[in-house]
């Protein structure tokens, strides 16, 4: 529909086709830079005090199984490590005895 065959009311209604100039790019702000920041520092305190304690939990889970990964490890490399020791000290215990009874003269 041309624009002179729309009645006169939808004359003021843009449609998609026309190009409707942002008439608040012109105007200045309505709020000042000093109370955009303050509202900014506010919501920024609002958020944080809001989601603290989700923050908190979160890094507390992750801590919990970053230790215990690291912790399970450490302890496989000592359980490994506490066995090669125990079976070469048992290996020199009976090497010893062995060589003990052996140099003993026999009993008559």
């Amino acid at each position: 529909m041309s624009d002179a065959a729309r009645p006169e009311h939808d004359a003021l209604v843009p449609v998609l086709t026309e190009i409707v100039e942002d008439e608040a790019g012109t105007r200045s702000p309505a709020v000042s830079a000093a109370a955009l920041e303050a509202l900014a520092r506010e919501l920024e305190r609002a958020v944080l005090e809001r989601l603290g304690p989700e923050v908190d939990r979160v890094i507390e889970e992750r801590l919990a199984r970053t230790l215990s990964k690291v912790l399970g490890l450490a302890l496989d490399t000592v359980r490994a490590e506490l066995t090669v020791s125990v079976t070469q000290m048992v290996r020199e215990a009976v090497a010893a005895s062995v060589a003990h009874a052996l140099a003993l003269p026999p009993k008559d």
